[in-house]
């Protein structure tokens, strides 16, 4: 049997699950009710974001938790205008974000920057012209090519 393409929940390995919390409800993510001091599950458009102890995931997976430096991921926030951008990244730098890359036109035709989290987490947030969001929030890709 072939895997369905989807993604259903990110997880974020973090130092301090209570801290997270704060911080990603601060941003406007909502719990989900299912959430105890050493997890919490957030409803974001479609995909669901869960904090869970950065140690415990490691162990969970079954990984070292060594601390090596950029796993190559992010997140991303996309808006529907070049303004919007400015607002969401001001909006997470006051719940205690890192301004990490200051939005500005990118090379693909957008408007883009990036902010941290308080483990390190980084979100990109962005305006592409080439991926609409419908009336819900989610991304339309464009048709394929035939």
């Amino acid at each position: 049997m072939a895997m369905e393409p989807r993604l259903n929940l990110v997880t974020l390995g973090v130092a301090d699950v209570a801290r997270s919390k704060v911080f990603y409800e601060a941003l406007g993510f909502e719990p989900c009710g299912f959430e105890n001091e050493h997890v919490g599950f957030y409803a974001a458009g479609g995909v669901v974001l869960g904090l869970f102890g950065r140690g415990a995931l490691a162990e969970d997976a079954g990984v070292a938790d060594d601390g090596h430096g950029f796993r190559a991921v992010s997140l991303a926030h996309n808006t529907r205008s070049q303004a919007e951008v400015d607002a969401v990244l001001a909006h997470a730098v006051a719940c205690g974000a890192s301004l990490i890359k200051p939005a500005q036109r990118v090379f693909w035709g957008g408007y883009s920057g990036y902010f941290a989290d308080p483990d390190g987490h980084l979100w990109e947030v962005a305006f592409n012209p080439g991926f609409p969001l419908d009336a819900s929030g989610q991304m339309q890709l464009p048709p394929k090519a035939t």
